[in-house]
């Protein structure tokens, strides 16, 4: 079957493979036929057993710098597959890639990996904010201006979605339907909900969102 690296670990040797029968199967390297660089979006070929991936060989090469050798550019490519299990890498992933993702699944780290690093940018912004405005008010009594809240404002804008898909993966995650991040936005009761959901553990092995993801401890 041929599908394509949606992610590995290669601190704890563990990633999955999106098939083109619309599965996700777990794999590790003792499943590879040859050594290959686990670049997300990597096409590759191999065959199924009950959610699990053997066999593994490249269908194609994933783009890689123009410069250096081959080598040298898959441990680039490993590297940076590695690197992606980072709290401000799940942080850029969520504004990114999986900003509209309603459908896979997000353990603990990365739900709060989000709301740490989007509160540690948004009292960034509104500190800059403050800074602007009492700059262009002279740090005296002139006129008060409130345009330098204007990137915070822009950034909560362009957070408002992935905040939302990330809580529904996280509610993935657990076994739950990702209607309930509906609980979040109500008022009084959102913080209290969303703190439980961050706190709940992972369900354990493949439920109907994926698998578990790669480094979930029990």
């Amino acid at each position: 079957m041929r599908g394509t690296v949606f992610h590995y670990d290669e601190d704890h040797d563990y990633g999955y493979i999106n098939g083109v029968d619309g599965k996700r199967y777990i794999f590790g390297r003792k499943d590879l036929t040859e050594d290959i660089p686990l670049a997300k979006g990597l096409l590759v070929q191999f065959t199924p057993d009950d959610g699990t991936a053997h066999d593994i060989v490249a269908a194609s090469r994933p783009s890689l710098p123009a410069n250096g050798s081959p080598e040298q550019r898959g441990h680039i490519a490993q590297r940076h597959s590695a690197s992606s299990m980072g709290l401000w890498a799940y942080f850029l992933r969520a504004l990114g890639d999986d900003y509209r993702n309603f459908t896979g699944r997000a353990r603990r780290k990365e739900f709060w990996a989000f709301y740490l690093w989007f509160y540690v940018v948004l009292v960034a912004l509104f500190g800059f904010g403050l800074l602007l405005n009492l700059a262009i008010s002279g740090f005296d009594d002139g006129p008060r201006t409130s345009i330098g809240y204007i990137p915070a404002l822009l950034f909560v804008l362009a957070a408002i979605l992935p905040s939302i898909a990330v809580v529904v993966r996280r509610l993935h995650d657990i076994g739950l339907t990702g209607w309930l991040a509906l609980l979040c936005y109500i008022p009084a009761f959102g913080a209290v909900a969303l703190l439980i959901f961050g706190l709940l553990p992972s369900q354990f092995g493949e439920n109907r969102w994926g698998p578990i993801q790669a480094g979930v401890r029990f």
